[in-house]
């Protein structure tokens, strides 16, 4: 088992992202607001304020998506779909994707 977190940068394609996971047969996840760090300390530490230009065009929101995964065979599928749905996670500002094993679970949706 594996959790698989996804942090979308561009907030527009949460619909698509999520149809995304459907379509891989993913069955659930866990739907988070977030903020980068880098933007957080751009508008809100006094020290930090010369940043802003650097930030001009990041977004200042994420959604952060967790998702425990049963059937790891499903993540580079979900992988290939995220791109055609976000572009390229190398690009800047598109998103990160990253998975950590997970030992043990419990209170998970039972598989169909």
């Amino acid at each position: 088992m594996k959790l698989m977190v996804f942090v979308l940068n561009r907030e527009e394609l949460l619909e698509q992202v999520l149809e995304a996971y459907a379509e891989v047969g993913i069955p659930g996840g866990t739907i988070l607001d977030s903020e980068g760090m880098g933007r957080f300390l751009t508008y809100e530490v006094p020290l930090f304020a010369g940043f802003k230009e650097f930030m001009k065009g990041n977004k200042p929101y994420n959604k952060t998506i967790f998702s425990v995964i049963r059937d790891e065979s499903l993540i580079p599928r979900f992988h290939k779909l995220l791109t055609e749905v976000c572009g390229d996670l190398r690009d800047p500002g598109t998103g990160i994707l990253f998975t950590v094993p997970v030992d043990w679970a419990a209170g998970l949706a039972e598989e169909e």
